[in-house]
Order: structure tokens, then C-alpha cells, then sequence
């Protein structure tokens, strides 16, 4: 069998746009074919973990039957009990195969890790997000079979974005007009060539080109600070983003071609004017989930048992407990953490500046080269996050 990684060379999608060629037609004309929209996602889905990778194939399986039974049960005993406990536990067991994912390298780093599989963390953040949303109430039916086909959306499998059930199943049961799909015909076909010059060719060239000469020149130099380091830092930031974006570039596009409008996850970040801008804006996707599932509800718990008495307090601390979360998510590593916590303080320390900024709004100077400024040096302070998360200063220092 052919092994085909999600949007990894031009032939995947010569194989992925002929197969879904049949569904593209009906469509048009008016019509879902949900048997042959799971067929075409269950054989690339099987392709992906076709020959070597067949053990992560059958991990996968196992999983969505182990997120299945959670969410069902959460969803049968809290219409009957509706107790914060059973809602707790079904977070606790519905995280356990990621966090055992995401520790195992850090507690027995000799081991080969049993349960883990390509898309493993952005599947569990499907499966939580459902369980949140069932207990505030938005999601008041569980449906088996679409569960199993919102989990498995092969567009978006292995590497986000991050849909929310809600959104997507309204997508999945309402087929396009003709004039709104060819449309998202229109938007597929570009992002689909933007894709390719971000993730093939420029991608490609900082990642395959300029960080190993950067990387190569950063070692020879020891480990201070160097034209190789700073080069590096640059690079691979520059790598990370296109390959990142040309990636979610084609994950859009594809689910635009099946009808469904998949969340943008980038929106021209290094324009940014400070970090709050850059998170709205870098990885959209999870960034609001950490925003809407993490971030507001420890606000919403310190407000509620007055941990804090200044609301300023409450939210600075939530900034770094949400960040310093997302940075475990990344791996137990202490580059990891140490750049979650660098952009937990400074999304405080920007919050901070914020409110001043408005208090003093009469004092201080807004205008062309201030906004230059601002973009610069967020974008500056990104990439050295980036170099931090990159894992390459453990490298050069240990």
C-alpha cells in the first residue's frame, strides 16, 4: 500500500482531489454523500498509517472508542446527576491518553511510547471541548456516528485547526448553495497554491536551506551569542510559520472542497502590535480554545472564591497558568514550559501596558513610527520565544 502522509508532497493531492471528485459534483448539485465522505476520510485516514506506522493506526482506533464511551456516558449521567465530579472526571479520563503521551518521554525517555499517534493532541481537544460544552448546556444531544465523524475529520486530523463541534455539524448538515460552494471552490483553489509556495518552497528553504547553515554556525561558535544563533532564531521562526500555515492552508482547503467551512488558523501574525494581537491572530484556532476553555474559566473560578481582590491580579495569573498549560501540551521539557511562562508574563505585562496606555492615551505619542515600533518589537520578542520553544538552546548549551 501507498503510505501517504496528510500534505506531504504533490501526489497526495493528485490521489485526495481525484477521490474526491464524486463528492465535489454532488455537492454542487445539491447533495451530501455522507457514506462516500466517510469512505474517501476512513481510506486516507488508513493510508496514513499504512506499512510501519500501522501500530499508531490501531492506537487511533482504539482512542476514538475510548473518547466515544466518555463523552456518551458524560452525556447520559449528567442529564441524570449534573455533578461537577462526574464532569471533572470525564476531563481526567478524556486527557489521560495525551498526558501519557506527552509525560512518558520525560519520565522514561528509553521507552517507545505506546499510545501515542499522528493528531493525537488536536483530536483531544475536540473530545474536551465537547465535554465543556455539554455541561454548559450548548450541546444537548450525543450523536454516536457523527461524534465519530467530527473526531476523525480527515482534513484536519493530524494537525488542527481545531474545529468545535457546534460549528462543524452545522456545516455537515446543511448542504452549500451552488453560489456559496463555488465560492469556497474559489477560496480552496488559492489557498491551495498558497499552501504550496509557503510549505514547499518557502518552508522549505529556511527549514532545509538556511536553518542547518545557521544551526552549523551557532554550534561552531560556542555557546554565547552569535551571528549564528541570531540567524537561527530567525530562520526557524520563519520556517515554523510557513510550514505551519501552508499546512492549515490545506486543511481548509480541502474541507472547503467537502463543504465545510474549517476555521482559519492564521491571520498574518507578524503584523501584530503587541502579543494579545499575536495570539489573536498565531494559531487562531488553539489559541481561543485555551481562551475559551481554559483561560476564562480560571477567571471565572478566582473571581467566584475571591482569590484575587483586583480583577487586574485575576487575570494576570490566569495569562500565565493558561499559557505555562500550553507549553506542557507542547511537552514536558523545560524549553517548553519556560515559553509558555515567557508568553504567559508577557501577555501580562502587555495587559499591563495596555491599561496604561489608555489611562495616559492624551501623553502618549500614536502614530506611523510608533506602530512600526510596536510591530517590530513583537516581532522580535516572538521569535525569541521561538528560539526558546525550538528546543535548539538545550542543544547548543547541554
Amino acid at each position: 500500500m501507498i503510505n501517504l502522509q496528510p500534505y506531504g508532497n504533490p501526489q497526495y493531492f493528485v490521489y485526495l482531489i481525484i477521490a474526491l471528485l464524486p463528492l465535489i459534483i454532488g455537492i454542487y448539485n445539491g447533495y451530501r454523500c455522507r457514506w462516500y465522505q466517510s469512505l474517501i476520510s476512513l481510506v486516507f485516514i488508513f493510508l496514513m498509517f499504512d506499512g510501519p506506522k500501522s501500530h499508531q493506526g490501531l492506537m487511533l482506533i482504539f482512542y476514538v472508542i475510548w473518547q466515544w464511551i466518555i463523552v456518551g456516558l458524560y452525556m447520559v449521567y449528567r442529564k441524570k446527576y449534573n455533578n461537577k465530579w462526574i464532569f471533572y472526571l470525564a476531563v481526567i479520563l478524556s486527557i489521560i491518553p495525551v498526558a501519557t503521551v506527552k509525560i512518558t518521554p520525560a519520565v522514561a525517555p528509553d521507552q517507545s511510547n505506546l499510545f501515542g499517534f499522528l493528531g493525537i493532541s488536536y483530536l483531544t481537544f475536540r473530545a474536551v471541548g465537547m465535554i465543556m460544552e455539554i455541561r454548559d448546556g450548548f450541546i444537548k444531544e450525543f450523536h454516536p456516528i457523527l461524534f465519530i465523524e467530527f473526531l476523525t475529520f480527515m482534513p484536519t486530523i493530524s494537525s488542527g485547526p481545531i474545529d468545535r463541534y457546534r460549528r462543524w455539524i452545522k456545516d455537515y448538515n446543511v448542504v452549500p448553495d451552488r453560489d456559496k460552494y463555488l465560492s469556497m471552490l474559489d477560496k480552496a483553489v488559492h489557498y491551495i497554491f498558497l499552501g504550496f509556495l509557503y510549505k514547499f518552497l518557502l518552508a522549505h528553504l529556511f527549514g532545509s536551506i538556511i536553518v542547518p547553515k545557521m544551526s552549523a554556525m551557532a554550534i561552531a561558535s560556542g555557546k554565547g551569542l552569535s551571528w549564528g544563533l541570531v540567524g537561527y532564531m530567525y530562520a526557524w521562526s520563519m520556517d515554523l510559520f510557513f510550514d505551519f500555515a501552508g499546512y492549515s492552508l490545506f486543511a481548509v482547503a480541502i474541507s472547503y472542497l467537502m463543504g465545510i467551512e474549517t476555521p482559519m488558523n492564521f491571520n498574518r501574525p507578524w503584523q501584530s502590535k503587541n502579543l494579545k494581537e499575536f495570539w489573536n491572530r498565531w494559531h487562531m484556532t488553539l489559541s481561543f480554545w485555551f481562551r475559551d476553555f481554559v483561560f476564562m474559566r480560571l477567571v471565572y473560578a478566582m473571581m467566584k472564591n475571591k482569590v484575587f481582590k483586583n480583577k487586574n491580579t485575576v487575570s494576570n495569573v490566569a495569562y500565565v497558568l493558561d499559557m505555562a498549560l500550553m507549553g506542557f501540551w507542547h511537552g514536558v521539557t523545560w524549553y517548553y514550559v519556560a515559553y509558555g511562562l515567557l508568553h504567559g508574563i508577557g501577555l501580562a505585562v502587555n495587559d499591563t501596558w495596555l491599561r496604561f496606555k489608555k489611562k495616559h492615551q492624551d501623553k502618549i505619542p500614536h502614530n506611523k513610527f510608533t506602530k512600526c515600533f510596536s510591530i517590530f518589537l513583537t516581532f522580535n520578542v516572538v521569535c525569541l520565544s521561538f528560539l526558546l520553544f525550538s528546543g535548539f538552546l538545550n542543544t547548543l548549551w547541554f
